[in-house]
């Protein structure tokens, strides 16, 4: 696979697997485990478990794909849109899910490949949960989670197929939607984890798992449909609006910053025939 500065080698591709496989069972475990399982008996160290184990896989994600042929340019783009999204991050938080972080999240990894997205998108979440102070077990959820939302952009029909505004339509539809499934995915782990709630709503463990799934979809109606709609409504108003501008400008920058070249390096120039050699 290759789409953007990261190229994804079979090695980047089994490691993304991995951590994507280990995330969805350390999300979704709640809803397949039966009474007798020894996992809802431990519930509660569960989390904490899976906050540790999922940095040390995202860390074998970026070494490979680093591995990969990121270079030093890739390496100071990401620094550099990772700390614009995690700027970006604050300005909404706390006002009705209105996060314009998820808009650029959508256009790097539209412009700059799944590789590079997946990376991106969890370096920044890492960076916004610093500079807000939002560091804590539920972390983990949310870099996995935004790296999904952003290696997703980058999967959608490359931009030969479709460009202008037909592909503004289509980037604007996939934040929506992609804008309510992260919000899905970091609701299913703080359902399990917050208590408290009322019991019609409320994680019950051992019990069958489509009565736990109309649980949990009575929780997400409850606490959060309101701010995962903000989100993915900001998400398609930015895109539609300035999309195109900073589409353009991603995609000059990626242009002269030339990630494909690659450094040869030649043997000293052979003299004419007749011609003294040069000296120094």
């Amino acid at each position: 696979m290759k789409r953007g500065p990261v190229r994804l080698g079979p090695r980047s591709i089994a490691a993304l697997l991995l951590v994507s496989v280990v995330g969805l069972l350390g999300v979704g475990w709640p809803l397949f485990a039966d009474s007798a399982s020894a996992v809802t008996d431990h519930a509660a160290d569960a989390p904490w478990f899976f906050a540790a184990l999922l940095p040390l896989l995202i860390a074998v994600v970026v070494a490979t794909i680093a591995d990969c042929g990121m270079d030093a340019k890739a390496v100071a783009m990401l620094g550099v849109l990772a700390a614009v999204g995690a700027a970006l991050r604050p300005l909404g938080a706390g006002t009705a899910g209105l996060e314009p972080m998820f808009f650029l999240m959508v256009l790097s990894g539209r412009v700059l490949g799944p590789g590079f997205g997946f990376v991106l998108g969890a370096v920044t979440m890492f960076a916004s949960a610093l500079l807000t102070g939002g560091v804590g077990p539920w972390m983990p959820v949310q870099m996995l989670a935004m790296g999904w939302f952003t290696m997703g952009a980058g999967l959608l029909p490359g931009p030969e197929r479709i460009r202008g505004r037909g592909e503004l339509l289509m980037l604007s539809a996939y934040g929506f939607v992609a804008a309510f499934a992260y919000g899905t995915v970091t609701n299913l782990y703080g359902w399990v984890t917050v208590g408290g709630l009322g019991t019609g709503i409320s994680f019950q463990p051992g019990e069958p798992a489509q009565e736990n799934l109309v649980r949990f979809l009575a929780y997400v109606l409850a606490t959060s449909l309101g701010w995962d709609l903000g989100r993915a409504a900001l998400t398609v108003v930015l895109t539609l609006t300035v999309g195109g501008t900073l589409l353009k400008a991603l995609r000059r920058a990626t242009r002269r910053a030339n990630f494909e070249a690659q450094v040869t390096f030649e043997g000293p120039e052979t003299p004419l025939r007749g011609e003294a050699p040069h000296r120094t």
